[in-house]
């Protein structure tokens, strides 16, 4: 007899019954054995048999406590109990069941049914235990592989934004800083993590419609025509083209399409209102907001933090929804919000002709003062 043979626990308060199944079942296992269920349950205290044979009547504690007990403990569930048992009532059986054994074996003992039963159960066990172990290794694979592949999509997303922010000197690192304030807001509004990950997706790719304007347009420092200023506003519905084929598990065609809506439906370029907005579109045209207006352009120069609050603030509920507005002040406490550094010197014809006005919904060249 080795260590690594399986042990089995004998419970029985008769020590004939003991005596025979020790006989049946001792060139192939290893024993411990208790005389009633006080003792079985201190056995346990300090050894975890792979497998218990379980007398159901007993004195004080018969065999249903103690295997109730034992089913109870989180560290002893993996144990199976085979009762053993001169009760061949159906109603006894069902009760062994319930109360979580895996089989029973009826008294007189015959040896040939001892042993297969015995011998099926611990291979069954040996079964389960490989197949757990399996799984453990599978699950670490899978970890792996999902952090490669989470990794991969991050450089892939990463690479979109910087694509469409290389264009544009002026609005480098904007999508990033917009994609951080939308997850910071989020977060403070106590959304799930993965509502919050859609929220930085497309924060990060928010404007990849851009691509498709020309650079001479977002850098002009004068005004702009009506149509340049209308050829701008397809941004949005680009960036829904460019991204809808892309199979996210998150809407984030739809979030970057929605970005520049506003709850009155002076927004672009649907013309949303209300709910009609997704909750992420909502936030992201907040951070959007409060970004761009502390963010230096070349047709207007950088706004403090403050001064954006203000804006936001002053279009609460009418422009941008109010919770969203109200948890963005809380964020940017929390997470100790800066105005961005400027991309360049403000030449002083810029600074007079890009005097900063108030944020528009309906006046073209005042709300490019706060574009993106």
């Amino acid at each position: 007899m080795t260590d690594t043979q399986p042990l089995i626990l004998i419970v029985d308060d008769n020590p004939i019954n003991i005596d025979l199944l020790l006989n049946i079942l001792k060139d192939e296992y290893r024993f411990g054995v208790a005389k009633n269920g006080a003792k079985a349950l201190a056995y346990l205290e300090n050894n975890k048999p792979d497998l218990i044979l379980l007398d159901v009547m007993m004195p004080e504690i018969d065999g249903f406590e103690v295997c109730a007990k034992l089913k109870a403990d989180q560290c002893y569930q993996d144990v199976e109990v085979i009762f053993i048992t001169a009760l061949s009532d159906a109603k006894y059986i069902a009760q062994g069941f319930e109360t979580g054994a895996v089989d029973y074996i009826t008294k007189p003992f015959k040896a040939a049914e001892v042993k297969a039963r015995v011998q099926t159960h611990m291979s069954l066990k040996k079964m389960k235990e490989a197949l757990n172990k399996q799984n453990i290794i599978l699950e670490d694979q899978v970890k792996n592989k999902t952090a490669q592949l989470q990794e991969m999509f991050n450089a892939t997303v990463g690479g979109m934004a910087l694509m469409a922010e290389s264009r544009d000197p002026y609005t480098a690192g904007h999508q990033h800083r917009v994609a951080e304030y939308a997850s910071d807001i989020a977060k403070n509004m106590g959304l799930p993590d993965d509502q919050i990950e859609a929220i930085r997706i497309s924060g990060l790719l928010h404007d990849i419609g851009k691509i498709r304007t020309p650079v001479s347009l977002l850098n002009r420092p004068g005004k702009l025509l009506k149509a340049e200023w209308e050829l701008i506003k397809t941004h949005p519905a680009v960036g829904f083209k460019i991204l809808k084929q892309i199979p996210f598990p998150w809407p984030i065609a739809e979030i970057v399409y929605q970005h520049h809506e506003r709850i009155d439906g002076s927004g672009y370029p649907r013309g949303l209102k209300g709910d009609e907005t997704l909750l992420e579109a909502k936030i992201l045209a907040v951070a959007d907001v409060i970004e761009a207006i502390s963010s230096h352009r070349p047709y207007r120069p950088a706004l403090s933090i403050e001064s954006a609050f203000n804006e936001v603030k002053s279009h609460k509920g009418k422009l941008f929804d109010e919770t969203v507005v109200d948890s963005s002040l809380s964020a940017s406490k929390n997470n100790h919000w800066e105005t961005p550094p400027a991309a360049g010197p403000i030449k002083n014809e810029q600074t007079e002709e890009a005097e900063p006005e108030m944020y528009s919904a309906t006046n073209s060249n005042r709300q490019r003062n706060f574009e993106n």
